[in-house]
């Protein structure tokens, strides 16, 4: 084999609390490789990622670049270097055009004034260079997430990334989008460029990248080619045991109507729909499955039934009680439970310990406090618990949830909201960014709690997850509701794809779910 292009050796993290996050990581890549970074969340991948982009220092060990030991600091050295990122979350200006975002930091100048035509004469030679079409005068809010990722990719380009990290690139993706997607990152490779590609997809894995790093519990438990390891293989690596990728569901077995909307529509301040006649219900035990591509309501649907959001026109009713002008403790009172989209941003408190953030939405129940006083025996107890139950990795029940990775944390909210005894559970991209075996235990409490009689509103953009899980599913296009199956099942994720981009669209939707 050629000398790597890249490596880090003896790469250990520690940080000042006393946590390793990396413990004598060997990492190396090729030139002109599609590489995975695979592992159980808290594994240590992002930390390395990190470090690879100067976001952190390592502890101890070294890194080298083309034979030359190097240091990152910042993420300024990593792209001088020619190593660049594209985040989960993308790092892009939204009120800016798309030429403005990729001169952004480096931009041309005529006199004293940014030259914005020669940034959009930039734009169009990376964009004709590496065949990834956009359009240097739209607005990056206009743009599809699919579209903003290409606009993410290119700025990488333009600052000179031959090496190119790619954090779970396809967790927003249709099929269509991701198969695009495929055949870019393969173009890069044939030009040259090495791409590191971080994922929780095995399939999309086994189907693009050349070797594979596995890392567990911060260490590198084995590098290999992609041909000689099956996606069982790398499951049991990552997590230790053999991970079930299929679900075997009790036959359905629906109660009395929990949520009910009827002929929800809603728009902006300036008239434009976001949201146009909504129909749907669910009922006790049973799960309904909201497909669609990032963008086209919904966020707003969820919104609406957490009461955070009132139509112009239409209900939105849980148990028979309107929720429109209802406070959240009142509709917590009705037995919803919310598992939101940004655990970072909406689903803790990243400060509190793990206690606090498990006890947040009851603390104020009799069952819980007394004449003002918490009971934090009883709290104590109720997190050691559920700390064993979703095999949160963690210090304890006093640990800052800041401190846990991103998968622990949303292990943490799941088992706050799963365990009230939900009516009504929405679960907004419940397993977005954890690993295979965090997923499996997610969609095993979402299934126990279907059996429990709790109706689920599940929204996803892992169309293996919604497919699987849904009893029956809806598809939503530009706010409109474009297509129901009763047997999602029998859909491929391909046929799904194309309603989710539009391009297909049922001639009459029935008008609501279980009507």
């Amino acid at each position: 084999m050629a000398d790597a292009l890249l490596e880090m050796r003896n790469i250990t993290k520690v940080y000042p609390n006393g946590v390793v996050a990396n413990q004598n990581v060997h990492f190396s890549l090729y030139d002109g490789e599609i590489h995975a970074v695979a592992g159980e969340n808290g594994a240590g991948k992002s930390t390395l990622m990190k470090m690879m982009f100067g976001m952190e220092e390592p502890s101890e060990g070294d890194i080298y670049l083309r034979g030359n030991k190097v240091k990152l600091h910042t993420p300024q050295d990593a792209i001088a270097l020619g190593i660049g990122m594209v985040h989960q979350h993308f790092m892009l200006v939204n009120s800016f055009t798309v030429a403005e975002n990729m001169v952004l930091g480096m931009e041309p100048k005529k006199g004293i004034a940014i030259d914005y035509r020669e940034a959009v004469r930039l734009t169009k030679e990376y964009s004709a260079k590496y065949n990834l079409q956009v359009d240097p005068a739209e607005k990056v809010e206009n743009l599809s997430v699919g579209m903003k990722q290409k606009v993410e990719i290119l700025k990488a380009l333009v600052r000179g990334a031959r090496i190119l990290i790619l954090d779970e690139p396809t967790a927003v993706l249709t099929p269509q989008e991701t198969e695009e997607l495929f055949g870019q990152l393969k173009l890069l490779k044939e030009s040259g460029h090495t791409v590191v590609f971080i994922s929780h997809k095995l399939k999309e894995v086994k189907a693009i990248c050349d070797r594979i790093t596995i890392m567990r519990s911060g260490r590198t438990e084995g590098i290999f080619d992609i041909s000689e390891v099956s996606e069982q293989e790398i499951s049991r690596l990552m997590v230790g045991r053999d991970v079930v990728l299929k679900y075997e569901k009790t036959s359905r077995q629906p109660g009395e109507k929990v949520l009910q909307i009827d002929d929800f529509t809603c728009s902006t301040k300036q008239g434009k729909p976001i949201l146009s006649r909504i129909r749907l219900s669910i009922r006790k035990g049973e799960i309904v499955g909201i497909a669609g591509v990032e963008g086209n309501g919904q966020s707003q649907l969820v919104e609406a039934v957490t009461g955070r959001l009132e139509g112009d026109s239409g209900t939105v009713e849980v148990n028979g009680t309107a929720v429109g002008k209802l406070d959240i403790e009142a509709i917590r009172g009705l037995g919803v439970s919310y598992i939101p989209e940004d655990r970072m941003r909406q689903g803790t408190a990243r400060e509190a310990s793990i206690l606090d953030n498990l006890i947040s939405t009851r603390y104020k129940h009799k069952e819980w406090s007394r004449f003002g006083w918490l009971k934090r025996t009883k709290m104590m107890r109720l997190t050691e618990s559920q700390i064993a139950d979703f095999q949160i990795k963690t210090s304890g029940p006093t640990q800052e949830i800041g401190m846990l990775s991103g998968g622990n944390m949303q292990k943490v909210v799941v088992a706050r909201e799963s365990s009230t005894d939900p009516q009504l559970l929405i679960a907004e991209q419940p397993t977005r960014g954890v690993d295979v075996g965090a997923a499996q235990l997610i969609h095993r409490k979402l299934l126990e709690l279907r059996s429990s009689g709790c109706a689920i509103l599940l929204i996803s953009a892992d169309l293996n997850e919604i497919l699987e899980l849904s009893d029956s599913l809806l598809v939503m296009y530009e706010g409109e509701i474009v297509a129901h199956f009763d047997k999602p099942s029998e859909i491929t994720e391909q046929e799904l794809g194309l309603y989710m981009l539009g391009i297909k669209r049922q001639d009459e939707v029935r008008g609501a779910v279980n009507d």
